[in-house]
């Protein structure tokens, strides 16, 4: 009766800690690699997506845009009321990615900054991700456009395609954001680019500077995940190019339960 007490009180041990290990935050100046890997999945999907319609799933600035000139065009003396492909594809992306990021109110009763959020989060957009490679796999089409007036996708699961995509940049953007570091959102770089070219130490080549270091990682690794999501979309299309992209953001949910926790202030 004593040994079933005291197995009894180890599991209720291990069980207390495990949970104290998963909702501890996390410190953001040692995840910088699972933000560099977030940064560099931004540039690995938009890689799929502007090469075959030329939308921007991460970088909704140019879609809101997009959709303003549409809408423009309503008052242009032409009255052309049609709804292009084009304007559609990119409502479908900005709707899509707002409902990403309002998943990431989970991360709220949770912790935004938790271990286990950020490894709950990133898987939601391993699952976003794979739904959205099986989508396009279905729908047939090619992988790459021909010119701006003739997408490669234009059918429904096409969209299908686009709106997990965009789900899962958006709720990335968030779980970006909410982790307060020099990554900001790791989506939107223009601001990143605009505070590094204003760092008081950007030409303070002799020492680290976190502020500008971290900058750069992340516009690497958005440039690197372009320039490969690319490479590996011409080798083996869009669905297989969103397949590999699945596997690497399970690994970095994965990665998300080894980083260091934030230790007190003494």
């Amino acid at each position: 009766m004593s040994d079933k007490r005291d197995l009894e009180s180890n599991d209720s041990t291990t069980l207390t800690s495990l949970k104290k290990y998963l909702f501890t935050d996390i410190d953001g100046d040692k995840a910088t690699a699972p933000l560099s890997a977030y940064c560099f999945m931004t540039g690995f999907i938009d890689a799929v997506c502007f090469s075959a319609i030329f939308v921007w799933c991460a970088f909704q600035t140019g879609n809101t845009v997009q959709l303003g000139l549409a809408i423009a065009r309503l008052f242009n003396g032409q009255h052309d009321y049609s709804f292009h492909i084009a304007d559609q594809q990119a409502l479908c992306s900005l709707i899509t990615f707002i409902l990403g990021a309002s998943i990431a109110r989970i991360g709220d009763k949770m912790g935004c900054k938790t271990r286990a959020w950020l490894a709950l989060g990133t898987f939601i957009q391993t699952l976003f991700t794979m739904a959205a490679a099986i989508a396009i796999w279905k729908s047939g089409q090619s992988a790459v456009a021909d010119s701006r007036d003739d997408p490669a996708w234009t059918n429904t699961l096409s969209f299908v395609c686009v709106g997990f995509v965009s789900a899962s940049m958006g709720l990335q953007g968030i779980m970006g954001k909410r982790t307060n570091t020099q990554f900001t959102t790791t989506v939107v770089l223009t601001t990143t680019w605009c505070e590094l070219m204003a760092d008081p130490q950007l030409f303070n080549i002799r020492r680290l500077v976190i502020s500008r270091d971290h900058k750069i990682m992340a516009i690497g690794s958005l440039f690197l995940g372009g320039f490969l999501g690319r490479a590996l979309l011409d080798a083996i299309g869009s669905a297989g190019t969103l397949g590999v992209g699945t596997g690497l953001r399970f690994i970095v949910s994965i990665w998300w339960l080894f980083v260091p926790g934030k230790t007190a202030k003494q």
